[in-house]
């Protein structure tokens, strides 16, 4: 088995962090580190002891849940309660950072921001960003980083499709399973 990259295993640690969000519009998972070591993790979500999204719904105010923490903010502030220093760490972000976790990541001295995926992304984020010297780089996210047998079951679904097709299943039905399949794999 091939060693995994340090960006797909911050990113992974990124994703599994996100499986925690409270926030039913939008799961984030965020992990700073520095010199190869997680330092802190954070997701979005409810302050601790009160509701949260998937319980009563989101609290929308001018197109934004005002009920969670962004998962930047929670790993940022986990760093300050535990006294953690930030400077000169990386943060994985499953997401491009919103504005408001763009200013605290800069005033936290994070030099860098690798995110998986584009969401809503301001240009006076980017434009902080760079005024400020903080590296952002989009990295590719490859999900067998997370299921160490991703490439079994896919074959094994390639497998099965092929055998449905040999049994008669119709073209429309069988693709319409292969986009349901590509979708669960993402690999579109």
């Amino acid at each position: 088995m091939e060693r995994i990259s340090w960006n797909q295993y911050f990113l992974a640690q990124s994703h599994i962090l996100s499986y925690r969000s409270t926030c039913s519009r939008l799961a984030v998972g965020a992990t700073i580190v520095r010199d190869k070591r997680i330092i802190a993790g954070g997701y979005n979500g409810s302050i601790a002891g009160d509701v949260h999204c998937i319980d009563e719904g989101c609290y929308v105010v001018d197109g934004h849940c005002i009920r969670t923490i962004h998962a930047e903010m929670n790993a940022i502030l986990q760093c300050a309660k535990f006294g953690v220093e930030t400077k000169d760490a990386e943060i994985y972000v499953t997401h491009y950072p919103c504005l408001h976790c763009t200013k605290a990541i800069i005033q936290a001295g994070i030099k860098t921001v690798y995110y998986a995926q584009d969401y809503h992304v301001h240009p006076f984020a980017v434009e902080l960003f760079s005024k400020a010297g903080v590296q952002v780089e989009k990295v590719s996210f490859h999900p067998e980083s997370i299921d160490i047998q991703f490439h079994e079951k896919k074959k094994l679904v390639d497998k099965l499709f092929l055998i449905a097709k040999d049994h008669g299943v119709k073209d429309d039905e069988l693709m319409e399973l292969k986009e349901k399949a590509e979708e669960l794999f993402q690999q579109k």
